[in-house]
């Protein structure tokens, strides 16, 4: 007797803030599986690269502001009518409300580019991190994708991935490095989170 399959793809939302490459990498690579997709992507910088990427890639791409935010249950409203199985922040820059964070426990999830509990918190996002580390003369770097709670960069760790610096190395270098790091990783770490769901 053949099994009925559950078609119904498990459903992503996306917050960022900025250029988007994350983004874009994540869409395309579902746009290539049948476990999930990406339904939105929000940006609170009407201007951030991320909407343009998103537009063409066919995902709907919505701005809001301060007050839809924090002030009023706007993007909490449309969070809830789109029902997404798992919201994923990257290169988001502000603070998660609480109010969204209660309603979709466990079900938000952040990437940093360094190695957390190091160099996280407010102000430590982009080239600030890498900044940071180079002055620091680290040996490696890396990743951390983690649950996000009320806190910047202090939520569950889900997935760590490091990478060696050599003395050499340039703030570019070690962001280029970290891009590759996001770009291997992130949309892997995002289908095996929503694994356990499908399989339901």
């Amino acid at each position: 007797m053949q099994q009925v399959r559950n078609s119904r793809k498990n459903k992503i939302v996306i917050f960022a803030s900025g250029n988007g490459s994350n983004a874009e990498n994540i869409i395309k690579y579902f746009q290539q599986k049948d476990t999930a997709e990406v339904i939105a992507v929000f940006s609170n910088n009407r201007r951030a690269k991320v909407l343009e990427r998103a537009h063409n890639l066919g995902v709907k791409a919505l701005h809001f502001d301060r007050q839809a935010l924090y002030h009023s249950n706007e993007v909490q409203r449309l969070l809830i009518d789109m029902n997404p199985d798992l919201i994923v922040l990257a290169g988001f820059l502000w603070i998660f409300p609480t109010n969204i964070l209660q309603h979709f426990p466990n079900k938000v999830i952040n990437i940093h580019p360094a190695l957390l509990p190091n160099y996280g918190g407010k102000g430590m996002y982009g080239m600030n991190v890498h900044k940071a580390i180079h002055e620091n003369k680290e040996v490696e770097t890396g990743i951390s994708i983690h649950y996000v709670n009320e806190n910047y960069d202090e939520g569950k760790m889900i997935f760590q991935a490091t990478t060696a610096i050599k003395p050499e190395d340039s703030v570019e270098d070690i962001a280029h490095k970290i891009h590759e790091l996001e770009q291997e990783h992130f949309p892997k770490v995002i289908e095996n989170l929503l694994l356990p769901a499908k399989n339901d």
